[in-house]
Order: C-alpha cells, then structure tokens, then sequence
C-alpha cells in the first residue's frame, strides 16, 4: 500500500507540476480505482497536497518569469470567493453518505471533459489554433478574474481538485493568454485555493462526517506529500524544457481508465439507495 501511495503522488506530482492543474485529478482517481470510493475523504487529502504540489511549481514558474502579476491579483479573490461556495454545495445533504456517488459522477464528468481538452491539445496543430490578439494583462485582468478565477475556485470547491484543468483551458482558449503563461497562472491561483479548500474541507470533513476523522485525511496526505513535491519540481522544470506530448498522452490514458472507474463507483453507490 505505502508503495502505491508513494507512486500516486509521484504521478499526480508530476502532471500537476508539468500542465498546471494540481495533483487531485489524479489523486482522487487513483485512489478510488484502487482502494474503495470514499470521496469526501479523499477531497480532502488531495486538497492538502494540492498545496505542497503547487508552491514548488509556482517558484519554478516564477522564474521563468511566466506569472502574469495583474492577472493573479483579480483571479485569487475570485477564485476564492468560488471555493467557499464550491466546498459549502458539496457537503448539502444530497452528497452525504451514499449520496457521494452523486459528486462521483460529477467529478467523472469533469474527468471527460480533461480529456477531451488534451485530446484536442494533443491532436491539434499549432496552426490550426484560433489567433488571438495580444492579451492585455493590465486591462483585461479583470475579465480573467471573473471568466477563469471564479469558476476555477467554484469547480475546486466543490470536487476538490486543483481547477487547472478548467483554468488552464479558460484563459488560454478562451482569453488568449499564452499556454504557459496559462500554466504559471494557474499553478499560483491553485496555490491559494489549495490553502482554503483544504481548512474548509477538512473541517467539514469533522464537522459532517462521523465515518472519517482529521486524523485519516492527515494520515493520508502525509503518505502522498513527499513524492508528490519531487514529482511537481520535475514536472514544472519540464514545463520550461521539454515538449509535453507523451506525457499528455499517458494523462489521456488515464484520465479515461478513472472516467470508467468513477462512473462505475458512483453506479455502485447510487444502486445501493434505490435498492
């Protein structure tokens, strides 16, 4: 078990640091594929490692001198005014107990959409890209506040993933911020919402669910932390270096291996209340 906890937070390290997105949409598969479905508990594991994925990758970023200063300062409050909201709709009653499978089949969704992101990414040349004009930090960061940051925190919230997935796409296809201006942005945002997702969650965790204590969400991001650091210090300084093509690829693999995964899981548990 501690081994394949180890290489979870390796992989969820590494794509997190490498495409920006934090390490929960990985972690949070991983373990229900492997283990059994236990999401509220799982949320808030990955929430505390997102933070320890993230900041590594943010100083890396940071010196590449790829963090857009005016577009993180109206993204950040908005993204997390969204988590508080995000984390307050996941512990409604509908989500409790066996109706987690319902945030199961959420958080499958969102997985679907990922991968359809980087298959598009993966397949389309960059001729083929949209051309946008030049992005104005100065004068558009609001818009990127409230089109990026605010659902990016609202998705955080409520799933317990990073957002990057959402956010990367947000700003770069639909803002036209370059890809790894995009990511860097992302990676700083992330590094916010992870700090106020993970108290927010782990406090409704105690609060809510009798099932799990602080104690086993500790116990659990401790295991995954210190592998998930060095995967994020690889993946960010690749970011920078290295073409990300395979790589994508094998997180298109995977993101599909955890859409069946989670969506049979959310059926499991959903079948057990209508029974």
């Amino acid at each position: 078990m501690t081994v394949t906890i180890c290489l979870i937070g390796l992989l969820a390290g590494m794509l997190g640091g490498l495409l920006g997105i934090g390490g929960s949409i990985v972690i949070i598969p991983a373990l229900t594929m492997i283990y059994s479905p236990r999401q509220h508990l799982y949320q808030a594991a990955a929430l505390i490692v997102n933070v320890f994925v993230v900041v590594p990758a943010f100083f890396q970023h940071l010196k590449a001198q790829a963090v857009m200063g005016p577009v993180i300062r109206k993204m950040v409050p908005l993204a997390i005014l969204g988590v508080f909201c995000g984390v307050l709709s996941s512990e409604l009653p509908v989500f409790r107990g066996q109706g987690q499978g319902y945030l199961l089949v959420l958080f499958s969704i969102f997985i679907i959409y990922a991968a359809y992101q980087n298959i598009i990414r993966l397949i389309q040349s960059p001729r083929a890209r949209k051309d946008f004009p030049v992005f104005d930090s100065d004068r558009s960061a609001w818009k990127a506040g409230l089109q990026a940051g605010l659902p990016t925190g609202f998705v955080a919230g409520l799933l317990g993933v990073g957002g990057g997935v959402i956010c990367v796409p947000l700003q770069n296809r639909l803002l036209g911020i370059p890809l790894r201006n995009s990511i860097a942005n992302s990676t700083a945002t992330i590094m916010f919402l992870s700090i106020c997702g993970a108290i927010s969650k782990n406090y409704a965790l105690t609060l809510n669910h009798p099932e799990y204590s602080l104690s086993d969400s500790l116990r659990l991001a401790a295991a995954l932390v210190p592998t998930a650091v060095i995967g994020s210090m690889i993946g960010s300084r690749l970011t920078h270096v290295l073409p990300t093509r395979v790589l994508r690829s094998i997180f298109i693999v995977f993101l599909g291996a955890a859409a069946i995964r989670m969506t049979m899981a959310a059926y499991e548990q959903l079948s057990s209340i209508t029974l």
